[in-house]
């Protein structure tokens, strides 16, 4: 387990580019984090990490956003969803079957769809700026 303390936005997007450097393909990132707390900015983070070069933005009212170039990240929010069988019926093992990195935002809503193999982040807002960041099922040195 790791712990980071973040004081910005960037600093969060820095944790998640470092985490997203050493993510294998077929990685699924389960997020965890009040409403924001910056699972989004930590997202933009890892989008930069896989040397992606788009804009990243919450899928909040479209459930899903693909990021594609040299690595595919696959961004989830499942903050409207309220069971992991409305994740499996817009085809969840359909993208776990593409070989990307999924970053699940508000993974408790979907628990059972995991296998018990992702990693998980946990974003705790300690107040207006800072947060402390715990990753969990990866190695970040």
């Amino acid at each position: 387990m790791a712990e980071f303390i973040s004081h910005s936005q960037l600093e969060t997007e820095e944790v998640g580019r470092k985490l997203a450097e050493k993510l294998p393909g077929g990685s699924v990132v389960a997020m965890y984090g009040d409403l924001g707390a910056g699972k989004t900015a930590f997202v933009r983070g890892m989008a930069k990490g896989m040397g992606l070069s788009c804009r990243v933005s919450s899928p909040t009212f479209t459930i899903v956003n693909e990021y594609l170039g040299e690595r595919e990240l696959i961004h989830f929010d499942m903050y409207r969803l309220s069971s992991a069988d409305e994740l499996f019926d817009i085809g969840w093992e359909d993208y776990l079957s593409r070989g990307a990195v999924c970053a699940v935002e508000w993974s408790e809503n979907v628990q059972d769809a995991f296998f018990g193999d992702e990693v998980v982040v946990r974003i705790e807002k300690l107040n207006d700026t800072d947060r402390k960041i715990t990753i969990e099922g990866a190695e970040l040195c």
